[in-house]
């Protein structure tokens, strides 16, 4: 059985997609970008970026009850593998051991012109 998710904390899908699927015990959150959810802009610069794009996560993730804890496995398209260093600092202040199994890829380009996008699959239970 499968449950559409949906917060009004995390930016709208602008396709025809869900924020995130749960199947199961597993929520599987689709790719965000650094939207803010109350302004409906794109953040500037890598480092707000990235803390926007985790926050998306965490309001797609709390909606169903979980949270990073329970994140199995995290992927991050980055428009610039120079930004790596900078998006991982970010990245590792929201996390906690043991962290999820993570790929991290460079890409030519993404939605908006934005510079890093994830995605996620999750426990929930």
């Amino acid at each position: 059985m499968t449950k559409a998710i949906h917060t009004e904390n995390a930016p709208a899908a602008i396709g025809p997609y869900s924020q995130a699927i749960q199947a199961g015990d597993f929520v599987y959150v689709s790719g965000q970008i650094p939207i803010d959810p109350a302004t409906g802009e794109v953040v500037e610069g890598i480092e707000k970026q990235t803390e926007q794009v985790l926050k998306n996560l965490q309001a797609i993730l709390a909606e169903v009850g979980t949270d990073f804890s329970k994140v199995v496995k995290f992927t991050i398209y980055i428009a610039n593998m120079d930004d790596f260093g900078t998006i991982n600092e970010i990245y590792g202040g929201f996390l906690s051991e043991p962290y999820p199994a993570r790929a991290t890829v460079e890409v030519s380009r993404l939605p908006k012109d934005v510079q890093v996008e994830m995605d996620v699959v999750a426990y929930v239970k």
